[in-house]
């Protein structure tokens, strides 16, 4: 399902159940003067509370999805280096080699990438293509001093490949574990129905602030699960470095 249709259902769900439970309550006449002073201050606390709660859980996944797209991007680089050092290597081992880093970028992108956002790891698959750029740089014997000068920028590029590839692994968790959710989304219930504590009224205004408050958070909810998976939930949400850079 499209994440925007997402949104816009869980917004529009959000708001009927909050509008329909306030004309259904204001049917009983109840006096909004009859709140309680120590009700009012514990709403606004609960409100600051969770406020802040749902501000650093935004400020944590950002961060996560930041850190994911920097490590592609090292992963690319590496291997687009690799494809542009290996240019002063014999012909076949400059083509075979750069057949190959783009053999594991395809592969990256069609086969892994999909492994990798529902299962939360990678395939060896992936590793043994790696490997097999590894292979085509360190069994090369250099034919003069200005190979030889390439081959350790090389291996140092195909290390740095590898250790990205270890932390696109460590990343592809989801970021908030489940005790988190559970208490982001038991805060969105507590400070929804203390608007009800209020007694609030059926009159348009408060209705509108209302339905409001509650798209809100709701909105707020979604975008910690849109951002809650490091790479996305489609492989063009962060493949695109991969893809602009090699022919997959």
């Amino acid at each position: 399902m499209d994440e925007w249709l997402v949104l816009l259902i869980t917004m529009a769900a959000a708001i009927a159940v909050v509008l329909t439970i306030t004309v259904f309550r204001g049917r009983r006449h109840q006096d909004p003067s009859e709140t309680p002073d120590v009700i009012e201050y514990m709403t606004m606390m609960v409100g600051v509370v969770y406020a802040i709660v749902l501000g650093l859980a935004i400020a944590g996944v950002w961060e996560a999805r930041n850190t994911a797209q920097d490590t592609v991007r090292a992963e690319v680089q590496a291997l687009h280096e690799i494809s542009e050092r290996v240019q002063v290597y014999a012909p076949a081992v400059r083509d075979q080699t750069r057949k190959d880093v783009d053999a594991y970028a395809s592969y990256v992108v069609h086969k892994e990438w999909p492994v990798m956002l529902n299962d939360q790891k990678l395939t060896d698959e992936g590793e043994r293509l790696l490997e097999k750029v590894r292979a085509d740089v360190t069994s090369y014997q250099p034919r003069n001093d200005h190979e030889a000068q390439s081959y350790q920028p090389l291996l140092d590029q195909v290390g740095a490949a590898d250790a990205a590839r270890g932390a696109r692994a460590g990343d592809s968790d989801d970021t908030m574990p489940g005790v988190v959710w559970f208490g982001l989304i038991a805060g969105a219930l507590v400070a929804v129905g203390l608007i009800f504590a209020l007694q609030i009224r059926r009159s348009p205004r408060e209705l509108l602030l209302a339905g409001l408050y509650s798209a809100l958070i709701a909105f707020l909810l979604f975008l910690i699960w849109d951002f809650n998976a490091p790479f996305g939930h489609e492989i063009a949400d962060s493949s695109g470095p991969f893809t602009d850079m090699f022919p997959v």
